[in-house]
């Protein structure tokens, strides 16, 4: 399952975001640090279900079904939040970094408005310029993959080179806790223009662009702009689009208070959604606080950011595609007869045998052939799988139950 890490300064609403996320009750508190261990649930990704495709009704078993949208589970990490310099162990660093190692991509949640100051203590909303936090959160992050990489480098640099090991390899074994590849490494290497020099050449310039850059490949960010509905946020979030590729306006409060007010029969709401219905007569206090998210947030920015930021993260930034393996292609089912049952989310470019080898590794060791289901052809073990594609693997070897 692909991990996401939500991550930033202390005091910006990451907690409200994970809740709002997974609905899991988390401690939320207007305090620095108010997370110390890190809290884990799972978040979804919101995408159009390919039953629409085919007028059917589906049976989801790894995922859920509401309304036409298909509901991918991803795993969020909510860690402790950062200060500056946090990779030398100030305040929680050193544990909210070896947290992230699993991560695969980030959402960082910044306060848009400017409300707390770099150590998360409250201050006038518009006094602190939202863009600091986001330069020193990269910071942080930069020095962390540089204090990893560096360490014993002469040694491991020589050892590597006198030896003739491979340098992907050898550079994948040194990497191997912070859930990098070796897709992530070479495409790194390209980019600094370092694949070919020997390590005993490399500088610390050298070293540092290798770090920073690989962070930025293994570990991509998008930009939680929270707390959207307050004023001081629209001319900084607006300043901050221009700037940086990913950043989605988000108010994390209104979302929580959306989910909620849905899961006890108040309003209709899908997460994601740019409205929501009324079911039940409202108090006064209700009903202001429901037109306010309405108005402040969904008609402003079109949805709470909350979902869109795990969409942007997995779909965009991750690269992925959502792929819908069945065993009988003619009624899309599983041996049981469940109907579209599930949703595999691959990386962009991936292959049937991919697919076969996501479902069951049995399953890719006899690989045969696939069916594009739409198409209604055989397709082989190289063909690139496309956005909701529905496939059968033709395997000589059976899945096992």
């Amino acid at each position: 399952m692909i991990t996401i890490g939500i991550i930033g300064k202390t005091n910006v609403g990451k907690s409200t975001f994970f809740a709002a996320a997974t609905l899991k009750d988390v401690e939320i508190a207007n305090r620095p640090f108010v997370t110390i261990n890190p809290n884990e649930g799972i978040g979804y990704i919101r995408v159009k279900c390919v039953h629409t495709e085919f007028n059917v009704k589906c049976n989801p078993k790894n995922s859920i079904c509401i309304d036409d949208y298909r509901f991918i589970p991803v795993k969020l990490i909510d860690v402790a939040g950062l200060i500056p310099g946090a990779h030398e162990g100030r305040g929680l660093g050193n544990k909210f970094l070896d947290d992230l190692r699993q991560a695969d991509a980030l959402i960082h949640v910044i306060d848009a408005s400017g409300s707390t100051n770099e150590e998360g203590v409250p201050v006038e909303p518009g006094s602190r310029d939202p863009e600091e936090d986001i330069k020193f959160i990269e910071n942080e992050l930069n020095e962390w993959f540089y204090s990893i990489i560096n360490k014993d480098w002469a040694k491991f640099a020589r050892t590597t080179d006198l030896s003739g090991k491979d340098l992907v390899e050898a550079l994948l074994s040194k990497l191997s806790g912070i859930s990098v590849n070796r897709s992530h490494i070479i495409e790194t290497l390209k980019a600094t223009k370092l694949e070919n020099l020997k390590l005993m050449q490399w500088t610390e310039q050298d070293l540092r662009a290798f770090a920073k850059t690989l962070r930025e490949i293994s570990k991509p960010m998008i930009i939680a702009a929270n707390k959207s509905d307050l004023p001081q946020a629209r001319n900084n979030i607006k300043r901050l689009k221009e700037k940086y590729k990913w950043v989605i306006p988000t108010s994390a409060a209104s979302e929580m208070a959306l989910r909620k007010a849905a899961k006890a029969g108040i309003i209709a709401y899908i997460p994601g959604d740019n409205d929501f219905t009324i079911l039940k007569p409202l108090n006064e206090k209700q009903k202001s606080a429901l037109e306010y998210i309405r108005s402040s947030v969904l008609q402003v920015y079109g949805s709470t950011g909350v979902q869109e930021a795990i969409n942007t993260a997995t779909v965009d930034a991750l690269n992925m595609i959502v792929t819908y393996p069945v065993e009988d292609e003619k009624k899309l089912t599983d041996r049981n007869g469940n109907v579209l049952p599930d949703a595999i989310l691959l990386k962009k470019g991936s292959t049937p045998k991919d697919l076969a080898n996501a479902i069951h590794t049995e399953l890719a060791k006899g690989f045969l052939y696939a069916i594009d289901v739409k198409r209604k052809m055989r397709v082989g073990e190289n063909y690139q799988l496309q956005n909701n594609d529905v496939i059968k693997i033709v395997s000589s070897t059976a899945r096992p139950s």
